[in-house]
């Protein structure tokens, strides 16, 4: 399915614009699923990436049908080598099976076929050893990945050609320092106004049934000053937008770059639902994870209205 209509279907589905940021790390982890994984598997490499695997599948299980999607940072995963790596695809494959759309978080950028392979990596085709297409790779099977722009259209195009899947490049971030190279003058704007205008550009002819594009923006709810620029110049754009909840982005902030038809937002919400728990006084991270949504999804549908 496009990668747009697959996002739009989802959020119809279960009436969130919610998503689920998967970033786990072992300050995360709740104390009695810690000493059950020291025990079976060790404190190292081996015993965090089951950790995350338990806690994320749990958490997977309890949002399912409350969120749109789930958006793993693979960088959380890659610090712990294969044991990680295989963390990540287990998570991924649960989501899938759960029906949840999948954001591979990589902010990948390169060119030629080294772009090609991040995209291979992410939604599967890369070459076996015959040029059988059976013998062709899966993949992640993510439905999204996040892209840096910084190379041009040489580092997008080949990420995603030839399949339905979608990118989200990096446009104005939520963090503090991003006005350091994204606020810099540059044409009639912005280098992140340049960025939308290209993101544009390169989604033109990209356009799902829902009429938006599968190459979308990274937008954060912390500067919604931004995001209303920016939709003028991505009309056709999915927004991805962090910043929502622990680094300070509202509800009103985050829905700021939603289109006049109400689509084309996503808001992501990474340690404020996965680390719930953590001031609850229980360790029923799971559940903490299902009630937190549950509030964001109430807070977001209010801004909305």
């Amino acid at each position: 399915m496009h990668a747009a209509d697959a996002i739009d279907r989802s959020i119809g589905r279960t009436g969130s614009i919610a998503c689920v940021g998967l970033d786990p790390r072992p300050s995360l982890i709740p104390p009695t699923l810690r000493e059950q994984v020291i025990a079976s598997h060790g404190a190292g490499a081996a015993g965090v990436a089951e950790a995350f695997r338990i806690a994320n599948e749990a958490i997977i299980d309890v949002v399912a049908g409350r969120c749109a999607a789930v958006k793993p940072q693979t960088a959380c995963y890659e610090a712990y080598g294969s044991a990680g790596w295989a963390a990540l695809e287990a998570t991924v494959t649960h989501a899938r099976d759960a029906g949840i759309p999948v954001i591979l978080d990589g902010k990948r950028g390169d060119i030629g076929s080294t772009a090609a392979h991040y995209g291979q990596m992410a939604f599967g085709g890369a070459p076996g050893l015959t040029d059988e297409p059976d013998d062709a790779v899966e993949g992640m099977g993510a439905t999204w990945l996040t892209a840096n722009p910084y190379l041009g259209v040489d580092g997008i195009v080949p990420m995603v050609e030839d399949t339905t899947a979608g990118l989200f490049v990096i446009t104005k971030t939520s963090n503090p320092s991003s006005g350091e190279l994204q606020d810099t003058p540059s044409g009639d704007g912005t280098v992140a106004d340049t960025v939308a205008d290209l993101v544009a550009e390169w989604g033109a002819d990209r356009i799902g049934e829902c009429g938006l594009s599968d190459i979308g923006a990274v937008v954060g709810a912390t500067y919604p000053g931004h995001a209303r620029s920016l939709r003028e110049r991505m009309p056709d754009a999915f927004f991805l937008v962090p910043g929502y909840g622990a680094q300070g982005g509202t509800g009103a902030d985050a829905v700021v770059g939603m289109r006049d038809d109400g689509r084309g937002v996503l808001v992501s919400s990474s340690r404020g639902i996965t680390g719930a728990w953590q001031a609850t006084g229980t360790d029923d991270w799971a559940g903490c994870a299902r009630d937190a949504l549950d509030a964001m999804n109430r807070d977001l549908e209010a801004a909305r209205r």
